[in-house]
């Protein structure tokens, strides 16, 4: 995907912002900027999800809002806290809470539409099937378990539910307590089940904080975390949901590693996707 073009952007919009620096983190790119009066805010690229993130602001969910959109360019609020790349126990806890928040918020929204999977046909960008056809024989075999799963499931999420869609830690922002004080990127935020967000926490931590994940029963995806010291209650996910977000998290993450990584992060992948997987 495209590096973020700040100086093209800046030329585009009808306000002089200033810009100071790239946002750490992230693979398609975030800037800091700076209105006429000295705010700061944040630079980005994406589609306009304005009304999703009154939602969720609504609902209690710290997410930012939009400040100025020219689409696809999008500058919004700066939110307090730092990346919580290393997250902790509190930090997990807080993210499964926001995911709790998130329910049901779009009840009756049959207006929009549910969360696409890619389970049979590329999607835009990500979940590339064809390249895990042509590397090695270890991806074309999970391929081929993905598109199984994908013919036996209908290809959308259906739910009730505010799905982020990119929900790690390195998309929330952290107090010193480790808490979350900001949910950012929600370019993939829609309607679904939000079980899908706790797959892909759960994706993440398995290879940034295993420490922080507990193995789980065979019938259910667990978000339950914790360490010596304290132990959440486990957060379920339903047999056929877990199936079909392990299918589309593991397309998804493997087929960004082949294209934007190296063989070892590959290798990576298809173990947590093999560790994982719902029996």
């Amino acid at each position: 995907m495209p590096r973020l073009d700040v100086q093209q952007h800046l030329r585009e919009l009808p306000v002089p912002l200033v810009y100071e620096g790239p946002c750490p983190g992230g693979q398609v790119g975030a800037a800091y900027v700076r209105w006429p009066d000295g705010r700061r805010s944040v630079l980005t690229r994406g589609p306009d999800v304005r009304e999703l993130l009154a939602v969720a602001r609504e609902a209690g969910i710290p997410a930012p809002a939009y400040e100025l959109v020219r689409t696809p360019i999008v500058v919004q609020e700066l939110l307090p806290g730092v990346v919580a790349r290393q997250p902790s126990a509190v930090t997990v806890e807080s993210m499964v809470e926001i995911n709790r928040r998130c329910r049901g918020l779009l009840a009756g929204r049959t207006d929009l539409p549910a969360l696409r999977l890619y389970l049979r046909e590329d999607g835009p960008g990500f979940c590339l099937h064809g390249s895990l056809r042509d590397y090695d024989g270890r991806t074309r075999r999970l391929l081929g378990e993905v598109e199984e799963i994908g013919r036996a499931f209908p290809d959308t999420l259906e739910g009730d539910d505010l799905v982020h869609s990119d929900f790690h830690p390195e998309n929330v922002l952290v107090d010193a307590e480790g808490r979350v004080s900001g949910v950012i990127d929600w370019d993939g935020a829609g309607r679904g089940n939000a079980d899908f967000d706790l797959c892909t926490l759960r994706f993440d931590l398995a290879r940034r904080a295993p420490e922080l994940q507990v193995e789980v029963p065979e019938s259910v995806v667990s978000a339950e975390v914790g360490s010596s010291a304290d132990v959440m209650e486990p957060v379920e996910v339903k047999e056929s949901v877990a199936l079909v977000c392990w299918a589309h998290m593991s397309l998804r993450l493997v087929d960004w590693a082949i294209r934007h990584f190296g063989a070892a992060d590959v290798t990576a992948w298809l173990e947590v996707a093999r560790r994982l997987r719902p029996r």
